[in-house]
């Protein structure tokens, strides 16, 4: 009987799981254990290697493959990874290395990419649109990123990653322009307008105060702080022009919002209003924006269905 390891690797925990079928109840085992990550390369290989050989122990199980979600992406050209925010994991060739010391094939994908398909498979998808053609995954949190799923030819989903394996990275297309640096060496990409700490940035800029988005969000709807209408009406107005370019794009049957920010419930309703200016469609918009099921199995669920 096949069943689905998954591995996520995370900057600070790396979690495993072992399914005995395609769904969310079907959990053999879960394991997290600390990634060290300021170790260096070396020592996070030796780390994913030794839970897996843990999961094999506490089991009895042998994997036939293994699915990864990675904090960055794999460059299929020079087959190391890159865009890591574990910046030791950058220029490696973590594939290769991971398959010579497990000796079985392995699949990697970005955790937004392996968010997108843990809900397109496992998660809130199937029970809203189960007919989807494509999936656009959003992670917007203390970083904006993006995954897109599609439903092959055989009814199976795969993650679409691209020739250069940057297949959905919305997170830095230029949103604001001449807007806040970005470590990616642009201005004003999304990552630096939508994302929880942009947010803060702004409000502080504005108000002179530091405050958390829970706090923005709460005065917000407390009506008596004129800087936190500011910043979330800066949020929904952007989101909608950052949203609105993947619809224009991809036009997914399904847009699944998920990350820290991806928890505000005016999204829902007047950023997606906010979109239908900028869709080129009439002023319609019949995409479907969903809140995730998965909560944060997305990552690891989504490395097992790889």
């Amino acid at each position: 009987m096949q069943n689905y390891w998954g591995i996520d690797l995370g900057g600070t925990k790396i979690e495993g799981v072992i399914l005995s079928a395609p769904s969310p109840d079907a959990v053999i085992i879960r394991k997290r254990i600390d990634t060290e990550a300021h170790k260096g390369y070396d020592h996070i290989l030796s780390q994913q290697v030794r839970l897996i050989d843990m999961l094999k122990a506490e089991t009895g199980l042998l994997p036939e493959r293994i699915g990864f979600s990675t904090p960055g992406t794999f460059d299929p050209a020079r087959k190391t990874m890159k865009n890591c925010n574990t910046t030791s994991l950058n220029g490696k060739p973590m594939k290769d290395d991971l398959v010579r010391l497990l000796g079985v094939p392995i699949e990697l994908a970005n955790d937004a990419n392996c968010f997108a398909l843990a809900e397109a498979t496992l998660g809130i998808v199937p029970d809203v649109a189960p007919d989807y053609q494509s999936v656009f995954g959003v992670i917007m949190g203390t970083g904006v990123g993006g995954g897109v799923v599609i439903r092959g030819k055989d009814g199976q989903p795969f993650v679409l990653n691209g020739l250069q394996g940057i297949g959905g990275e919305w997170g830095h297309n230029i949103l604001e322009e001449n807007g806040h640096p970005c470590y990616c060496g642009k201005r004003g990409c999304n990552e630096q307008v939508i994302s929880g700490p942009a947010l803060q940035r702004y409000y502080h800029q504005v108000s002179g105060e530091e405050r958390t988005m829970k706090e923005i969000m709460e005065r917000y709807y407390a009506g008596n702080d004129l800087f936190a209408s500011q910043t979330v009406n800066r949020l929904l107005e952007y989101f909608g022009r950052a949203i609105s370019v993947i619809v224009n794009i991809l036009d997914p049957d399904v847009i699944v919002l998920g990350g820290g920010v991806g928890n505000v419930d005016l999204l829902y309703t007047e950023g997606v209003e906010r979109a239908k200016k900028y869709v080129f469609n009439s002023g319609e918009l019949s995409t479907k924006f969903l809140k995730p099921k998965l909560g944060d199995s997305a990552g690891v669920f989504g490395a097992a269905m790889l």
